[in-house]
């Protein structure tokens, strides 16, 4: 991984990432995280950056590591052989992270739990990713959030199945365990719903955007998509045709900007309607939880 510092107007049309850090052609950018200010002393000193793979890896690095940004980059963790980075997150040592993996389980544990390292170390387990013993075979990290309910009291945690299935579940019926442990179950993975693809930190004024490998892209509102416990299946969001799978889920905040520039909530806002004729009117009413 690789971190750079690029300054530009928000109207601009950006440059290639070729021509800001020097990466291999195959190489691909996994995580932008925003920083209010890298010359802000006291901010840079009290936050950290918390990594982690798909193999169940977790680091976390103080972001002060980071405060002398070079054109080239610079290293942020070593990556083991046969792994990949997955997420980066920023934190300000207070926050509660949750990983997740493809066979429906999800770990809650306190950042505390991870001891800040230098740019080039390895990191810790997070999460214990199953070895095939237990039928996934190809079992590996789906994602990573970083709560911190000083902050974000009203977040729930969102999780979707490749096959359409979906649910948020309150944040505290996700006990608090080990590090590197197996975590809990956090969906009823089945043949119906597919394995999981994402985890989520939402609230009720975000929006989702799913993803289909077909190229299929749907909006929903995730105020519509019901609350329910950690064991149960969720809900239908979105049909998948058959040989189709999701490939990934987006949040996003939904505002807009009004005459003046100004960015605000609109609940309202003609992009949160459903935008495809396979997307359910209201998700939590088409199918019942299943435990």
């Amino acid at each position: 991984m690789l971190l750079v510092e690029c300054l530009g107007d928000k109207t601009s049309k950006g440059r290639a990432i070729q021509n800001l850090i020097q990466i291999p052609q195959d190489d691909k950018v996994r995580a932008i995280i925003d920083v209010k200010d890298l010359k802000d002393v006291d901010f840079v000193k009290s936050h950290n950056i918390v990594l982690c793979t798909k193999k169940g890896i977790i680091k976390k690095t103080e972001l002060e590591d980071f405060s002398r940004p070079r054109q080239t980059g610079v290293n942020a963790i070593t990556i083991l052989e046969g792994d990949q980075l997955l997420e980066a997150k920023l934190t300000d040592g207070n926050s509660e992270i949750m990983m997740a993996v493809k066979s429906g389980r999800a770990i809650r544990f306190h950042e505390s739990k991870v001891r800040p390292t230098g740019r080039g170390a390895i990191g810790v387990a997070g999460i214990e990713v199953d070895d095939g013993t237990d039928g996934y075979p190809d079992d590996e990290v789906v994602g990573m959030i970083c709560i911190n309910h000083t902050t974000e009291a009203t977040k729930t945690v969102l999780v979707v199945s490749e096959k359409g299935f979906g649910k948020r579940t309150p944040v505290d019926e996700y006990r608090f365990t080990n590090r590197g442990g197996k975590g809990v179950k956090t969906i009823n993975v089945t043949e119906k719903t597919g394995k999981l693809v994402g985890i989520l930190d939402v609230d009720e004024t975000d929006d989702l955007m799913i993803t289909c490998r077909s190229g299929v892209t749907i909006r929903m509102r995730v105020a519509g998509i019901s609350e329910q416990g950690r064991a149960t299946q969720g809900v239908k969001l979105i049909r998948v045709d058959e040989g189709d799978a999701i490939a990934a889920i987006t949040r996003l905040d939904k505002q807009v900007e009004n005459g003046n520039g100004a960015v605000i909530i609109d609940p309202q806002l003609p992009g949160s309607e459903n935008e495809a004729t396979n997307l359910p009117e209201n998700p939590s009413e088409q199918n019942e939880p299943t435990e």
